[in-house]
């Protein structure tokens, strides 16, 4: 199943890849193998590959129904994009995102807006498509929002170096004329709000829901791995500003800890969706025992 229920609103989870393809050192530089130690019983085979040692980290996005909207959160890696760096990503011509949006009874014109949390590489390739040598927006009646500050911040970082996901991600969306710049606390509807969870990038936010008594938080790159509710202070490293990132990581992690609201992760083993929960001086991820 790739849907479920969130009172009156419908949440589909759209899965683009799940390979091991990040070294845990690397993405985590601060640590050492003695730091996994204790965790990797719990971690293989579903967050950790055993033969590489390697991270599973899903690319997947979440499509939230509302009343009014359809509502896309965070776009992926994409199709045709020049990502050199992660040879799963590079150049890619599959037809796994489109069918598993189709899967969830959603055509690129139904989607209404595109919101995303934050603009790396994998959260905003499927923003565009190449059209006879342009990037177009794919999700042709949807209005994308950027947060202002998240935006202005990478146009200005792409005009000092060029960055790739930027010039054919994120603006070509405002030379179309399809950006909407909103606060990091955009209300959507009476459903769909943003929280702010800077830290990773400039202006990240979450996305917050809530309909017939059921709250529901899109973590979006808040954290990446189970291993961070038991370890906040590890910092990731693309994390913008390291202090800022735990520090958002830990409230958040209290704020959610032994309540009812379903954390969806991007990024964690799937079903990525589960509650917070104390553990010792740290926190435990329960994954949800319902399916998608």
């Amino acid at each position: 199943m790739t849907q479920r229920q969130l009172g009156e609103l419908v949440i589909g989870r759209i899965l683009e890849m799940n390979s091991p393809d990040f070294e845990p050192y690397g993405f985590f530089p601060e640590t050492k193998p003695e730091d996994w130690e204790p965790h990797l019983h719990w971690l293989k085979p579903d967050a950790m590959d055993p033969v590489s040692g390697n991270l599973f980290f899903p690319m997947q996005s979440y499509v939230i129904r509302t009343r009014y909207h359809n509502i896309l959160v965070d776009g992926c890696v994409g199709n045709d994009k020049d990502r050199p760096h992660r040879p799963t990503w590079h150049l890619k011509t599959d037809s796994t995102y489109m069918n598993a949006l189709a899967a969830a009874g959603l055509r690129p014109e139904d989607i209404d807006f595109v919101m995303c949390t934050h603009l790396h590489p994998d959260h905003v390739g499927w923003n565009t498509r190449l059209l006879d040598g342009r990037w177009v927006p794919i999700f042709p009646n949807a209005k994308y929002l950027f947060t202002q500050k998240e935006f202005d911040y990478w146009k200005d970082m792409n005009a000092k170096t060029p960055l790739g996901h930027i010039a054919d991600s994120v603006l070509p969306i405002e030379e179309a004329g399809r950006a909407v710049f909103i606060q990091n606390d955009h209300t959507l509807d009476d459903t769909v709000w943003l929280e702010s969870t800077p830290g990773h990038t400039p202006d990240h936010c979450s996305l917050r829901l809530s309909s017939g008594g059921q709250e529901m938080v899109m973590s979006g790159d808040l954290m990446h791995s189970p291993i961070q509710c038991h370890h906040p202070e590890w910092a990731a490293r693309p994390d913008y500003d390291v202090e800022i990132a735990r520090q958002t990581r830990r409230a958040s992690l209290e704020r959610y800890c032994e309540t009812d609201v379903t954390v969806c992760t991007a990024h964690f083993p799937l079903p990525s969706s589960g509650h917070i929960v104390r553990a010792g001086d740290g926190f435990h991820f329960e994954y949800d025992k319902v399916g998608w």
